[in-house]
């Protein structure tokens, strides 16, 4: 086991630089360099310390088994139909509003149309992949069909709505999760 390249891999997704980690664990930057490199070895302590700055368990740590999920089913995805506004959304990841990016497929029925969104930091995509869309930005309307794609800061108040005489589909991927 590599644990110099765990250590940096938790780091890194703990959006620490070692400068911040040493300081959080009373070492130098050097030293976290050395142990990143496996040029150095913590002491147990030291590891242990490091582990609880990171928010890594020992277990967690190396159990080797316990690697990020890669591949999600068509299981591990979360339903909601809006029958009301008449559109289903499926959360492809179940745990994607934790994350930096927000990936959900949605199925706009006849006269379906998501609920307007306020102004946000979000960028968002959108790849239709069958029907037409059109997303209402601002005072501002756009219109794509199957094989376009949008993309937008939603810095501005937004809906989509269907825009075919029938169903319209779209993968929809956002950024500071609001959906």
């Amino acid at each position: 086991m590599e644990v110099g390249q765990n250590i940096k891999r938790l780091r890194i997704k703990k959006g620490l630089t070692q400068e911040e980690l040493a300081e959080r664990t009373d070492l130098s930057k050097g030293y976290i360099s050395q142990i990143e490199r496996d040029l150095s070895s913590p002491s147990l302590e030291t590891l242990f310390d490091l582990l609880n700055v990171l928010g890594s368990s020992p277990k967690e740590f190396f159990d080797e088994d316990l690697n990020q999920k890669v591949v999600y089913t068509v299981d591990d995805r979360t339903t909601y139909t809006d029958e009301e506004r008449k559109y289903r959304t499926e959360w492809l990841i179940p745990e994607s509003n934790e994350k930096e990016m927000e990936p959900i497929l949605v199925t706009f029925f006849k006269n379906g149309e998501f609920k307007q969104y306020e102004p946000s930091r979000s960028e968002t995509l959108v790849y239709v992949l069958s029907g037409k869309v059109a997303l209402k930005l601002g005072h501002h309307t756009y219109f794509a069909k199957a094989g376009e794609t949008m993309y937008y800061v939603a810095s501005d108040s937004h809906q989509l709505v269907n825009d075919h005489d029938g169903e319209s589909e779209c993968l929809i991927v956002a950024t500071h999760s609001y959906l």
